[in-house]
């Protein structure tokens, strides 16, 4: 992206200019759909999972329950090397622009933006407003737009998905929440901030957040005589975000699942994703350091942690049945044959740990949060893992192994961070979406602007040439193997992690993983980045940093403090925004203290009156 497309987008005249050309444009002959009287234009529905591992489907070689989105796997293309942001936001701002989320003003989420990046343009944290969101491309293009789950790109004046382009909207602004109930799962929030068509709302009391999201998408997207006008719905699901809480039937179909240990299921699931085919064989991949013998634990701990991992699957299998109540809604209104399917995860496997001490010697800071669940009316008790007022996350060992034999989770830009599933599904329109390779698996390299162009394309929309993803039309077509060449690169940068993406090759910089150093892999022959390149490789090695380092200048890219941690940074922002929840924090932490005192004092002079 070169410096031209900041200074047009900076126009304010340019999104109208925009929508008025995508349309001009759409109902030339030739540039865009065809004719409705000679075949529909296909509604696309947009399914986004929240921290889903990648081996976490059963369809890439999961254990757990997943029929419906199988079905749509079975039925359409399975993506193998696709990639997106290792954190919300930024994956969002991609997935809704085309563009990176340099680009756009969400280099991070903006609770971990610290002070000396937040001047930035690029590391504002909230999607810019004069840019036009696939949503604004598809209404001005006579789609009805309807959203609904997390949005998490600001709820600012003109920054609400009702104000970007969609037409019915129900959205949580926030980057998590509560499961059963209207609240904040950080102590940064002092509630969970949830609109519909732009105002706030209250939930209802038989809240589940997979259920209600469909509930939402169900309504929005209304009867035969609604379906009559093409519709774009996008599904922004909560799970598998922490807290991970689940409906007990859900959670008690694994409760002897996970009794091996998260070893046994890395192990699993590896064998799993050569058996469904979308890796080429059983990979081992390395040892993660953040992965504790599950042998340290005690039977009572060996139990807790199986029971945690069976909550995950049970939220997995529920956004999954949810899914299919959906899918077959737009069965009922006589649409399943022009819809087209897109699903995928917002990035990795949520690896942080907040509620308990996973490793028996483990001096993670967890007692400050457990005070605040405390006051916050949440609990871990064993018996009620994942039900409602119960607060879970699985820990960075079951991280590991929900993305099977890929190295690292969220927040890394290692693949188990970046490599997501992804199934695209539906022929319709004219448009024979992987009719002679139902089931099959791609390889190609994608990028999670790819996401955009490639929805333009199925609605007939000409895209605009500013956009930098690539469609994936080719590959569904079977008109291609790949949608880059050798030397169509791209960059990525979060909180300090980079990498750079090439080939079949991958440049990559973990902060913590790699003590500050860069690393070549070769992803075709090594996903789980086990043989470092950098010094066999030197030529190969040194153009791809010098191609980093120029997009990283282009985009605005700025350093990390040595100590920066993004948690920290999350926790520190947030609470400065909130110093009379610190005041009664602070009073709650000294109570105890204060009682004990006050009972000294109460017995030395009863001892001395005696």
């Amino acid at each position: 992206m070169t410096n031209i497309l900041r200074i047009k987008f900076a126009q304010p005249t340019v999104r109208a200019v925009l929508f008025c050309g995508l349309t001009i444009v759409a109902f030339i002959p030739g540039l865009g759909w065809p004719d409705s009287s000679q075949t529909t234009r296909p509604n696309i529905v947009l399914l986004l999972a929240d921290d889903l591992g990648f081996s976490d489907l059963g369809s890439y070689g999961s254990e757990i329950d997943t029929p419906n989105i199988d079905r749509l796997a079975a039925s359409g293309m399975r993506f193998s090397n696709f990639h997106v942001a290792a954190s919300c936001a930024p994956t969002r701002a991609m997935l809704m622009t085309g563009l990176d989320s340099h680009t756009v003003g969400v280099a991070n989420i903006p609770e971990a933006i610290p002070e000396d990046q937040a001047h930035a343009p690029a590391y504002q944290g909230v999607l810019r407003t004069n840019i036009p969101t696939i949503a604004e491309m598809l209404q001005g293009a006579g789609y009805r737009t309807l959203m609904s789950g997390k949005w998490h790109l600001g709820f600012g004046e003109g920054e609400k998905p009702s104000q970007r382009g969609f037409d019915r909207t129900l959205m949580l602004a926030d980057t998590g929440a509560d499961n059963w109930r209207q609240r904040s799962y950080l102590p940064i929030y002092a509630e969970a901030n949830w609109f519909e068509d732009g105002e706030p709302t209250t939930l209802p009391e038989n809240f589940y957040s997979s259920e209600y999201l469909v509930d939402k998408a169900i309504e929005y997207i209304g009867d035969e005589n609604e379906a009559q006008q093409p519709f774009f719905a996008y599904v922004a699901f909560q799970a598998v975000h922490i807290p991970v809480q689940a409906p007990a039937a859900f959670r008690d179909k694994y409760l002897q699942t996970y009794t091996g240990g998260w070893d046994d299921l890395r192990t699993a699931r590896s064998e799993g994703l050569a058996r469904t085919g979308v890796l080429p064989a059983v990979f081992q991949g390395l040892p993660m350091p953040t992965t504790v013998s599950w042998q340290a634990l005690s039977a009572e701990q060996q139990a807790f942690e199986a029971r945690g991992m069976a909550v995950y699957a049970g939220m997995v299998d529920a956004m999954d049945r949810h899914i299919g109540r959906l899918i077959n809604h737009v069965d009922e209104i006589g649409e399943l044959d022009n819809t087209v399917f897109i699903f995928l995860s917002d990035n990795g496997a949520e690896g942080s740990i907040v509620t308990r001490h996973q490793a028996p010697d483990s001096n993670a800071p967890v007692a400050p949060f457990q005070l605040w669940m405390r006051l916050a009316n949440y609990n871990s008790d064993a018996q009620t893992l994942g039900e409602r007022g119960s607060y879970h996350d699985i820990g960075p060992a079951w991280a590991s192994a929900a993305v099977g034999p890929l190295a690292w989770y969220k927040f890394f830009a290692g693949e188990g961070g970046l490599r997501v599933p992804l199934v695209i599904s539906g022929a319709q329109a004219g448009v024979s979406v992987v009719s002679q390779d139902a089931g099959s698996v791609s390889p190609a390299l994608g990028w999670a602007t790819d996401i955009v162009p490639t929805i333009l394309g199925l609605a007939g929309v000409a895209a605009p040439d500013e956009l930098e993803g690539k469609s994936l039309l080719p590959l569904l077509r079977s008109d291609s193997q790949t949608v880059r060449g050798d030397e169509d690169g791209f960059g990525y940068e979060l909180g300090g992690n980079k990498a750079w993406f090439q080939g079949d090759h991958k440049l990559v910089f973990n902060r913590f993983a790699n003590m500050g150093k860069w690393q070549l892999f070769n992803l075709e022959n090594d996903p789980t980045e086990s043989q470092d390149l950098s010094a066999s490789e030197p030529e190969r090695f040194a153009s791809m940093l010098a191609s980093y380092d120029a997009w990283a200048a282009d985009r605005g890219v700025l350093p990390v403090a040595e100590d920066y941690n993004q948690g920290q940074t999350v926790l520190s922002k947030g609470l400065r925004n909130r110093p009379g929840f610190l005041l009664s924090l602070g009073l709650a932490a000294l109570t105890p203290v204060l009682l004990v005192v006050f009972l000294a004092i109460w017995w030395r002079r009863r001892r001395l009156s005696a």
